[in-house]
């Protein structure tokens, strides 16, 4: 058994240790919004953040983030409010195909959280690992500056 806490929870799953975080999160807690894309960590669409850090959880063994605090997609909602990074997707129109966006959302909300005024340049190297077969990129940048504004008006934290 390995103790994990995910999104403010504590669990004890029954998993081989090397099982990727990503399958844990999925198959064995059901939390199904961490999305699987390539299995290597090059596009992006698995990101989750461990103790706020945006890591892929496609090759992130689940025995090495025991004692961590685990945040997930679902895990931005707060008190039944979206995350500002998430108001300001649904504002800016970004989601197409919306497969990788769980992994967008999550490498923006660790940008804003280290960096609350990206400039562009912040925003494309923070950004570059997430690959969008849809090319809502623009959008994404739109999204981004309009999170970071909400969250400097209301100062809200971030995850």
């Amino acid at each position: 058994m390995i103790s994990i806490n995910v999104n403010g929870e504590s669990y004890k799953v029954d998993v081989e240790p090397s099982t990727p975080l990503l399958w844990t999160l999925r198959d064995t807690l059901g939390l199904v919004g961490t999305k699987y894309g390539c299995g290597m960590a090059q596009c992006g669409a698995c990101t989750v953040h461990v103790d706020g850090v945006a890591i892929r959880s496609c090759v992130t063994p689940v025995s090495s983030v025991q004692n961590k605090r685990i945040i997930t997609i679902e895990g931005l909602v707060s008190n039944e409010e979206l995350h500002p990074v998430q108001e300001a997707w649904l504002e800016d129109d970004v989601v197409q195909c919306g497969y990788c966006q769980s992994g967008q959302i999550m490498s923006a909300v660790a940008l804003l959280a280290k960096i609350p005024k990206p400039t562009d340049v912040d925003i494309n190297n923070a950004m570059s690992g997430n690959i969008c077969r849809c090319g809502t990129y623009s959008r994404v940048r739109s999204a981004i500056k309009r999170a970071s504004l909400a969250m400097q008006q209301n100062n809200k934290d971030t995850v």
